[in-house]
């Protein structure tokens, strides 16, 4: 059964109590849409004084892939001046913000650390605290539900676009309860206000709503790929393909060089709960391998409720460093250093992972980190 919900840009009365006639700088996605299928830009751009855009990264239209700067430019449709936040500034500066009374923040969030969406809320917290200006969040669900937490508290050292704050990598808030988690436990101080979701309970997933799927970025199609991600992304931290260029990107992982009947052997003895492992051969159209066939395995989700993301990527990695004959690589990114560290938020994958520690061994201690976070992030929750 799915339950009838209503994202915060589905309250529109909300809104306009919140907004009235001021001056509206707005950031927002793709993913920013209501039941409609309306853009939340045109929704605001009828509705209220919208009189700049902010925009992500993969842009507000969606146009750009990963890693892609975005410039500044005027948006055709709208005929409004656009500011990126995703290339030399990611801060808004106190010249984007002049002449706006308010920013409304609305973007669909897949719940992961990983993802640079969050870090632009964060740094749109503390542009508006540093130029007194009032962030409005649009609250949306988390599509991985609100009840589970999985991965490690990022370390202060590895701090990047990738994770800009110590929480796990599944982190079981919605976009809103991050908001205020982030506000206070980093003592921002922002004039914030949240427009809560309704008839959203913590048990459910994307899956048990009526809300429309909407890719939040162009990787990310699919409720499957979302459970996927938190682990299997740890993989694009070395030359291992997460199945970008594929029609099933974070669900296939693999290599030129990789076996995939094996790799699948040794998975599925695993007997790891929600997932079974099918090898596969493929050709990644860009990206890691572009041209080249690959030898890897597709995970399938056979109970979205009891797959963790986490420790799929881990004994995923662990296998593949084992495995290893000496083409496995840890890349490094420009201005993230070693990207495995700065992804993992440790250097303990890289460093210890398959050889002093195992997968197992490496959860357990994760573990214990992940219900310290919860009980913290216990008090910020909205919903039931």
């Amino acid at each position: 059964m799915r339950h009838q919900v209503l994202n915060g840009i589905d309250n529109l009365d909300e809104i306009k109590k919140a907004l009235g006639d001021k001056k509206v700088g707005l950031i927002t996605s793709p993913s920013g849409i209501n039941k409609d299928f309306k853009y939340t830009i045109d929704v605001f751009n009828e509705n209220f004084n919208l009189v700049a855009l902010f925009s992500p990264e993969h842009g507000i239209r969606g146009n750009l892939q990963a890693g892609e700067e975005v410039g500044t430019y005027t948006d055709e449709r709208t005929g409004i001046k656009v500011y990126s936040l995703y290339g030399e500034n990611k801060k808004p500066s106190k010249e984007m913000l002049e002449g706006i009374d308010v920013l409304v923040f609305d973007i669909g969030d897949v719940g992961s650390r990983f993802y640079t969406y969050i870090y632009s809320m964060g740094y749109c917290l503390e542009a508006c605290k540093e130029n007194n200006k009032k962030l409005l969040v649009l609250d949306r669900i988390n599509i991985l539900g609100g009840e589970k937490v999985e991965g490690n508290i990022l370390e202060e050292e590895f701090k990047t676009f990738v994770g800009m704050y110590p929480i796990p990598i599944r982190y079981g808030l919605t976009i809103g309860e991050l908001a205020h988690y982030f506000n206070n436990e980093f003592n921002i101080g922002c004039d914030l206000e949240v427009i809560k979701i309704k008839e959203w309970e913590r048990w459910m997933l994307y899956e048990d709503t009526d809300l429309p799927w909407i890719s939040p970025s162009p990787n990310m199609p699919s409720l499957s790929t979302s459970l996927l991600y938190n682990g299997t992304c740890l993989l694009e931290g070395t030359n291992i393909s997460e199945g970008r260029g594929t029609t099933k990107p974070f669900e296939i992982v693999g290599a030129p060089w990789i076996d995939g009947y094996k790799l699948a052997e040794i998975m599925e003895e695993k007997n790891i709960k929600g997932v079974r492992f099918r090898p596969i051969y493929y050709t990644p159209t860009f990206s890691k391998h572009e041209g080249k066939m690959c030898g890897g395995v597709q995970i399938h989700i056979t109970d979205t409720r009891e797959v963790n993301g986490v420790e799929v990527g881990l004994h995923l990695l662990e296998v593949i460093i084992k495995m290893d004959k000496g083409d496995l690589q840890f890349i490094e990114s420009e201005g993230y250093g070693i990207f495995l560290d700065s992804i993992s938020g440790t250097k303990i994958l890289r460093e210890s992972l398959g050889k002093e520690l195992s997968a197992k061994d490496i959860l357990e201690k994760w573990n214990t980190e992940t219900q310290s976070f919860r009980e913290k992030a216990s008090k910020y929750y909205l919903y039931k």
